[in-house]
């Protein structure tokens, strides 16, 4: 159950880190980049029962 929750915040938060709005322009890819890679974590995580 905590897996499932942690996933759906995190692929809010990377929907929310996309640059598309003028303020966040600059920033570029990076946060997007950070969330997916812990994304990616957490998915492997949850898959092999760690989480």
């Amino acid at each position: 159950m905590l897996g499932t929750i942690l996933i759906v915040i995190l692929i809010l938060l990377l929907i929310g880190a996309l640059p598309r709005w003028g303020h966040s322009r600059s920033w570029g890819y990076g946060p997007g980049g950070i969330l997916g890679l812990i994304l990616v974590v957490v998915i492997i995580m949850v898959l092999l029962g760690k989480l």
